[in-house]
């Protein structure tokens, strides 16, 4: 299954980047659950014992595994600094829309100053924000995003039920949220905010396939190819008239998918592969009605 943004009729203002990466995690097990709703998460966090806190030295400069040398893995100080959804929320938005004050972020989030200011301390602490000094004042401070990309610890790093992961399960999960909002607010007020030449060419697709493990990698490393042409020459360097676009990108095996026979010859007569393509704002000929 691969979710891309190309085609007809989808986009909208959000985290212009590739910056933020979700390590690929079952879904979460009832027992997560469960200690989420009875602990307050912030204070787990802070129970590390001293074998944590060696794990958290020794991967401390680790980079991902799908993106070496371009993603920072979150450690376990990172993780604990982000393990509260405000936090998440204010990352993302200086994700999306680059250098804010706390007064800012509070109009956007609807939170008071004070409060926004706590947490971008905590933020600064944890080496994920900072002060952008050429913008700031002695009266007012502007805050960016650290530059470079982020990843979430890949799950099978993470003992079952710790800190590390119950921290890696929520960021992931607001994570997931915003970017279904931004998708969600594009589709509901995108039309009174763009013009045609906006509304034309963002898109929403869903292509599923058959691939093996080797072919599915093979895909993310030729699109990941793609995108960071654009990441190298746009990110720093952003065009008049541009805005910020968000792009999405899910590609994973399904759930209640069956392997494919070795052999060819053993799927029934008269059935193939499904590799069928949706396409927002297409019709497929199947769908065509005669004039």
């Amino acid at each position: 299954m691969f979710a891309a943004a190309r085609g007809s009729g989808l986009t909208r203002p959000s985290r212009p980047d590739h910056d933020i990466r979700h390590a690929r995690r079952p879904v979460a097990s009832a027992q997560c659950k469960h200690m989420l709703a009875n602990t307050s998460l912030q204070e787990y966090l802070c129970i590390m014992t001293n074998a944590e806190n060696d794990r958290e030295k020794r991967t401390a400069q680790q980079s991902s595994t799908q993106h070496p040398g371009r993603d920072a893995v979150l450690d376990a100080t990172a993780l604990r600094a982000l393990a509260h959804p405000l936090r998440v929320r204010i990352l993302d938005e200086l994700s999306a829309y680059g250098p804010l004050t706390s007064s800012g972020l509070a109009t956007r989030i609807g939170e008071s100053s004070g409060v926004m200011s706590y947490h971008l301390r905590q933020l600064e602490k944890a080496g994920l924000v900072r002060e952008d000094e050429s913008l700031g004042t002695a009266r007012e401070r502007w805050w960016e995003r650290r530059p470079g990309s982020i990843a979430t610890p890949e799950p099978s790093s993470l003992p079952p039920a710790s800190p590390e992961r119950l921290a890696t399960q929520l960021i992931t999960d607001e994570w997931m949220r915003s970017r279904e909002a931004n998708f969600h607010e594009y589709l509901a007020e995108g039309e009174s905010v763009f013009g045609q030449e906006w509304l034309s060419i963002a898109a929403s697709d869903t292509t599923n396939l058959r691939l093996t493990p080797e072919q599915l990698h093979q895909l993310i490393v030729d699109f990941d190819t793609v995108l960071w042409k654009y990441i190298d020459a746009y990110k720093q360097n952003p065009s008049p008239g541009s805005r910020p676009v968000q792009i999405h990108v899910n590609a994973f095996p399904l759930v209640r998918g069956e392997p494919t026979e070795t052999d060819d010859s053993r799927r029934r007569p008269g059935t193939r592969p499904n590799q069928n393509t949706t396409n927002q704002n297409t019709t497929t000929p199947e769908q065509e009605q005669p004039s």
